[in-house]
């Protein structure tokens, strides 16, 4: 037995057909939604219905890789209510996947409040992304059991199917994995520059071309997780203003009651692409319309390999936004100290009020004319939405030079 967690539009003639399915990540010791925390304005703006499904034991009975304060696995955090859930291991967790989406497609009245859905997209981030790796190539060929999958922030391995011990599931990480050529249903590849260049683990050995049913989008400027799904995104309802985004934002050491050694990343490209990612793996689930292909980051070297840099410290090459081609700070996915925490965070440091001066002499009125031509080839791109336009505009008026 397990849990689903169902978010829908108030208004059954709102809803778009699409509801994006949730394999909840455990890291933590406890579900947590990290696609939630990224697309959710795209979601409810657009219409989708989400579904987050509590897919591995840590969720319902604990047992994750980091321990925040506050969170709790579910039978810990209500005894009562969730007293009833028994999970029995995570080579089971690829079967509760599979049958959460046969329960959403058998009864969508029930459980969504509407009589019908077209589109199943699965989604999952960090170490749910490995997972769905793993059920991209080994049991969706079996089950077809949803029409697109969105693989978010992957590492270059992936776990089995069976009972692992530690060891193995080690020894798997390790091994680059990469995604099936003959997939039926479409993959969208989200890679921040973390989840690349992540020592021993890093996604850099499983890359691979892109083909009919794959598109890869390795986004420059960003980290695993940042300031955007770790603060910001508590906040941002749509109607949050400008400048309360931008503090939110801001670079800082602390997270979630912990002080890091170094600034975390504080880009919100993070969040914005991953929106369009949704919207153009949706589009090309239901009308066959292919996303953009991605430029790949640019990497040097091979022992060790590295990240080659811009002249502001920035990574050059991979998915452009206006944060990282008019830039006021670094902004990269490599955490600036050492440390477990902090090295899937990223880092964020500053340009100095000199370099701000020689790039922009006409101070924010020159930033800001720059920033729209950057985010004008970022949306003709297809890698940010026209609807954020105006949004995000705002945001770099507020910003600067809050990050410089």
């Amino acid at each position: 037995m397990t849990r689903m967690v169902v978010v829908r539009p108030e208004r059954p003639a709102a809803f778009n057909g699409t509801v994006m399915v949730e394999w909840l990540n455990v890291s933590a010791g406890a579900d947590t939604a990290p696609e939630w925390g990224y697309t959710h304005r795209e979601l409810i703006r657009s219409g989708y219905g989400w579904v987050g499904v509590s897919v591995q034991k840590a969720g319902i009975e604990g047992g994750g890789l980091i321990a925040f304060p506050g969170m709790e696995p579910l039978r810990k955090a209500d005894p009562e209510r969730y007293a009833p859930l028994r999970h029995p291991g995570d080579r089971f967790g690829y079967d509760i996947f599979t049958q959460a989406a046969r329960a959403l497609r058998a009864d969508p009245q029930r459980l969504l409040g509407v009589p019908t859905l077209t589109t199943l997209i699965a989604a999952g981030e960090s170490q749910s992304a490995g997972r769905l790796t793993t059920y991209i190539n080994a049991v969706a060929p079996i089950e077809q059991a949803f029409d697109g999958y969105l693989v978010h922030s992957r590492f270059g391995g992936a776990p089995g199917l069976g009972k692992s011990s530690m060891v193995a599931s080690l020894l798997a990480a390790l091994r680059p994995v990469r995604i099936r050529t003959d997939t039926a249903a479409p993959v969208l590849n989200f890679i921040t520059e973390t989840d690349l260049m992540m020592k021993r683990f890093g996604y850099l050995p499983a890359r691979q071309p892109d083909h009919d049913r794959l598109r890869t989008w390795e986004v420059a400027g960003t980290a695993h997780a940042d300031t955007y799904v770790m603060k910001a995104s508590s906040i941002d309802n749509g109607a949050a203003s400008a400048e309360d985004m931008a503090k939110a934002l801001a670079p800082t050491r602390d997270l979630l009651g912990l002080t890091l050694p170094g600034e975390i990343n504080a880009a919100p490209q993070h969040h914005y692409v991953m929106m369009a990612a949704l919207s153009a793996l949706n589009r090309w689930v239901t009308t066959g319309a292919t996303p953009s292909c991605g430029p790949r980051l640019t990497v040097e070297g091979a022992r060790p390999a590295k990240l080659t840099l811009d002249s502001a410290g920035n990574a050059a090459g991979g998915v452009r936004t206006p944060w990282m081609d008019v830039p006021t700070c670094k902004l990269s996915g490599l955490a600036a100290a050492g440390g477990r925490m902090g090295a899937l965070f990223g880092s964020t440091g500053p340009l100095g009020r000199g370099a701000l001066a020689r790039l922009y002499p006409g101070g924010r009125g020159d930033y800001v004319v720059k920033f729209r031509a950057a985010l004008a080839l970022a949306i003709d791109a297809g890698f940010i939405l026209p609807s954020d336009r105006d949004e995000i505009q705002a945001l770099a008026t507020a910003s600067y030079p809050a990050m410089g």
